[in-house]
């Protein structure tokens, strides 16, 4: 004789697939925040290396199809204005540094 089975509904996928879209997006939703603070920050700061991490998490973001689509397009807007002060610095005065004197 065999145990005694309960019908599967297949209930259990979809909550497992609903879960993963949910931690998908949510992860989508903190890169796209992360990109624009640190092509902020990349605008006073560490130019050459905020700019481009902010333009991928920002296109990264965009792939996987956040919620702040405006968010993670900013971003990679600050990330590569970044790099163009960065260029603009070195051009103006040879450095690559933020200099008052």
């Amino acid at each position: 004789m065999s145990p005694r089975t309960e019908p599967r509904t297949g209930t259990g996928t979809r909550t497992r697939a609903r879960t993963r879209t949910r931690t998908r997006t949510r992860d989508a939703d903190a890169m796209a925040v992360t990109a624009f603070v640190l092509g902020l920050v990349g605008l006073l700061v560490m130019n050459l290396l905020l700019g481009p991490v902010a333009v991928v998490l920002g296109a990264l973001a965009l792939y996987r199809r956040t919620t702040r689509p405006g968010r993670a397009r900013l971003a990679i807007a600050l990330g590569i204005t970044d790099v163009l002060v960065l260029v603009c610095l070195v051009t103006a005065d040879g450095t690559w540094s933020w200099s008052l004197t």
